[in-house]
Formats: structure tokens, sequence, C-alpha cells
């Protein structure tokens, strides 16, 4: 977890950053701007440039360092750029921040959308607002869809970034095969979640004829906010007038936690909660030891194909739920933080780098950053593909599982389960705010929410001390 000297540190590096990068424009170079206009944007006047590329990734790319050099091979032979790519195996924002600050450059960087804002602040990355609305690939609707430019957009409508994948959102998991056998519907409100996990623990779902699965299992209080829909509260920050808060310190998470603590009374909340990590969590789900989970969209299809890999003729049905609706019916769950390629201001490369990012949404772009390298990851004839068997290991995923274009099918299909859990993200997701002090908010959330469900203290007076302690370290207004 980031501690608060690393995000300390981090601050300081971002500031040297944009130091770096407005002293490497020179003197006949506008100065990076953040105002209304894409005055840094490259022109289309401009001599003409060299075909070469240099970017960083934290996720696109080859699995190995070997990999990475055929995946740079690739590029070239799809596109004739010659391109260079760092990808860090670990560590990616510090290293990142490490190479620039000591004065290397690069012409893309992918980057998550809250680095995207940090760098934004210092004034580092170059407005693409005007190349994005000239661009006949990227305002296609059928290629990024109108809507979506709503999620990495700054408040006053400039864009700085362009989407790398289809970023998912998280949601309540459920064993359908469990409802079914159970004669049971699918939750909706509190009452109903209730119900099913309590039968999930009581009827035997998993048929051994022995009391020992649970209604619900989490992974500490990762990703719960399609529980705490039923209260119509975000699991981050929310921003009203100016002022950042954290819903889940307020009075109204009083009656989620009240009931999060009855489950674990009864014994339908897994014990184990506030300790499993992720991976303990899909296992109890995978082993039929739980109904229920807390976790990403894709993960829907990743259960249902382990499963039926086992067993070809499991009855192992993992699906997704909206949440549970809160009193006017209504649904929340979250969106995860859009991964997007932003181009530096002293970007060596500026149009090479726009003509790639066009690129990298088209369908031989997306075959690279889903099924892999030809003739590495998969071969191809005539239209069919077929997945070599490094390709299987590889899991079609070189950086982008999911993406928007319509226009591109996946060769495969998708797992089952994800593309209707995909159409709740659409419907009901919302982005998170994350702040550069979410992670010590986060310490002091969990620890009184966790007091909280394992009735250590009053949901009333946990929330009481959650908040008091986020003013008192000045974590919320």
């Amino acid at each position: 977890m980031i501690t608060k000297s690393k995000i300390m540190s981090l601050t300081m590096a971002i500031a040297l950053l944009g130091t770096i990068l407005a002293g490497c424009t020179g003197n006949d170079t506008a100065a990076p701007s953040t105002g209304n206009s894409d005055a840094n944007a490259p022109k289309g006047n401009d001599k003409k440039e060299d075909r070469t590329l240099r970017m960083m990734s934290g996720v696109i790319g080859g699995k190995t360092p070997e990999e990475n050099t055929l995946f740079e091979k690739e590029i070239e032979r799809l596109t004739g750029i010659k391109a260079k790519l760092d990808k860090p195996a670990s560590d990616y924002d510090q290293k990142l921040l490490a190479a620039i600050a000591s004065g290397e450059k690069f012409d893309l960087l992918q980057i998550s959308k809250e680095k995207m804002n940090l760098f934004i602040d210092q004034g580092i990355l170059t407005p693409l607002t005007d190349q994005v609305k000239a661009s006949k690939v990227l305002s296609d609707p059928e290629v990024l869809p109108a809507g979506e430019w709503d999620q990495i957009k700054t408040k006053d409508g400039k864009i700085y970034g362009v989407f790398s994948k289809f970023q998912g959102g998280t949601m309540p998991i459920v064993r359908n095969d469990w409802l079914k056998k159970l004669n049971l519907q699918e939750p909706k409100t509190l009452d109903d979640y209730y119900k099913v996990l309590k039968a999930f623990t009581e009827q035997d779902p998993d048929g051994n004829g022995k009391k020992d699965t649970y209604g619900l299992s989490t992974a500490g209080m990762y990703e719960l906010q399609g529980i705490f829909s039923a209260a119509g509260l975000k699991q981050r920050y929310v921003e009203k007038d100016g002022k950042l808060d954290v819903p889940y310190s307020t009075d109204a998470a009083i009656p989620i936690y009240e009931w999060l603590n009855k489950l674990y009374k009864e014994g339908i909340l897994d014990p184990n909660f506030a300790t499993n990590d992720t991976g303990k969590m899909r296992n109890l789900f995978l082993t039929d030891r739980v109904g229920m989970i807390t976790y990403w969209d894709a993960w829907v299809g990743m259960l249902n194909n382990t499963r039926k890999e086992q067993d070809a003729a499991t009855t192992f049905e993992a699906k997704g739920l909206p949440g549970a609706a809160d009193a006017n019916g209504k649904y929340m769950i979250r969106r995860g933080d859009p991964d997007v390629w932003v181009i530096p201001v002293n970007a060596e490369h500026p149009k090479t780098a726009f003509e790639f990012i066009e690129w990298w949404h088209s369908k031989d772009g997306i075959m690279l950053g889903s099924l892999g390298i030809k003739d590495n990851d998969y071969t191809e004839s005539g239209g069919k593909y077929e997945l070599t068997k490094t390709g299987k290991e590889h899991a079609m995923d070189h950086g982008v599982p999911f993406w928007y274009n319509k226009k591109v099918q996946p060769p495969f299909g998708l797992l089952p389960g994800v593309k209707e859990a995909q159409e709740l993200v659409v419907k009901y997701a919302t982005l998170e705010l994350t702040p550069a002090k979410w992670a010590d908010a986060e310490k002091i959330i969990n620890e009184n929410s966790f007091k909280a469900i394992l009735g250590e203290m009053s949901a009333a007076d946990a929330v009481k001390k959650m908040r008091e302690q986020l003013k008192a370290s000045k974590l919320i207004d």
C-alpha cells in the first residue's frame, strides 16, 4: 500500500518532472499550457518527423523483456513506426518519474487517469482536444462511444489522454447455479440479498450434506460499493461545492455497517473476510465454499472458464449483479479508472505518437494489444485465428483484454458472462474520485469499518470515530 511518505515523494517527483519538462521545451517553443487552447498540440504544417516512437507502459507489451522486443518489431511490421518500448517489470510509477526526471524523453506514456490528472496539474502533457475532434478514427462513436469521453475530460472540457482499452468495473458476483438450485430469484434490495445469502449458508447449495458454505466473502472492504449502493454511497471520495468527503464515513453508511455486522454474527459472512486477499476470496468461490463475492466484471468470465476447463460438464455459473437498489430503485457500482495514452509536451515525435494512438484503436492495434504477437501468441490464416501454447498462457491480454471498437469482434468470442457484466458496468457504474491522499484515508476507513462489522464497536460509534480521524488528518473537508 502507498504510504504517506511515498505520496509526498511522488508529489515532489511530479513537481520536479514539471520543471524539467518545461526546461526541455526550448526558447522557440510555447511553454506548457493548461488553458483553453491546444497550443502545444502537434501542428500539421510542422517539419516532417522521423517515424520513430519511444514509449513507456506499465501493462501494454510483452510478458517478458524478450517479448517486448518482439512487440516492438510487430509494431514496426504493422505500422512502419520504429518503436522503442520501456516496460518496467515493477514499480511503474516510480520508475516513470525517475526516468523522466533524469532527463529521458518519451513520445507516449500509458498511465492511469489518476496520474494523468496529476500530470495535467504540472502542465507537462500535450492537450489533444482539437486533434481528437478532428480525428475520423477517435471521433467515430463506433470506435470510442461519445459518452465515454466524459470520464477523462477536465472540468473545462479539455482532453489530454485517449483510452488505451475498455476499463471495466466491480460488482457483486453470484453463483447463479446456486440461485437456480435453491429456486431463488436474483436479489435486488438489501433484504433480498440477506435472504439469498442466508439460504446459501443454510440450505446446503453445494449438496455435500455439510454446513460448510458462506453466503458472502470479500477481500476486506474491497469493492463493497455494490452493497453500499443500497444507501446510494460511493466507495471513495465525492466532491460537492469544492469540498471533499468520504461517503462511507457519513451517518448514511450506518445501516449498511449494521447489515454487514448482522451477516457476520449469523455466520453468513466469511469470518476471514478482513484478512482475505483477492486470491483467497476467489478460491472460496471456485471451490463451492461461498455463493457471492465482490470483484471485477472480467472475472465473471474467468471464473466460469476456470471451472469449465476443470470439468466440461460443470453446472457452475458465475453471474454479475448490479448491486443492491436504493430506496429509489437506483443501482450504483464502481467504474475503474481508465488507462490512457498521453503525449508529454517535450515529445520529439508527437505527430507519430498521435498516429500510433489512432492505429491502436484499429483492428491490427487491437489484435496486438489483446491476442499479442503473430506467430508467437497466435497464427492466422484466411481470417481464422488459432492461439499457440504461449498465447494460451498469455490469456489474450497484452494490455487490452477488452476494447471499445464495435467494428472489431473478439476472434474467439467473450468468456461466458462477461458481456452481461460489462453491460451492467456501462449502465450503472460511475468513476470514483481518487486523490493522492486516498491511501491514508483508506487505512482509517478500513480500521473502523472492520470494528463495526465485527461488532467490536457500534456502527454509529465507528462512523463517528472514522469521521473524527479523517478530519483530524485533514483527509476530508
